[in-house]
């Protein structure tokens, strides 16, 4: 399964892109049960954003899912922080 996650914002106003296939990885079968709660989860991108908060857009294997801070499932959360290997 190939999970991209791109996150805009922030103070900074920066973006960040990060990639993983969990085909090779240890934690590959977590990583798609995370990346499936995630895409099953609330997908509350069309509420108000906060100020320097955070929009993530989640590419997992073709499906889209647009999120924000501070809005995010717990397995939103974990999933965003394995991707881009620091926390969400």
């Amino acid at each position: 399964m190939l999970i991209t996650v791109t996150r805009t914002g922030g103070f900074a106003g920066r973006e960040r892109t990060a990639s993983l296939d969990t085909e090779y990885r240890g934690d590959g079968a977590e990583l798609e049960r995370l990346a499936e709660r995630a895409l099953s989860g609330e997908c509350p991108a069309d509420r108000e954003p906060v100020p320097d908060g955070f929009a993530y857009v989640l590419h997992i294997d073709g499906k889209l899912v647009e999120l924000r801070d501070p809005y995010l499932t717990d397995e939103q959360r974990q999933l965003i922080a394995a991707v881009l290997g620091e926390g969400a």
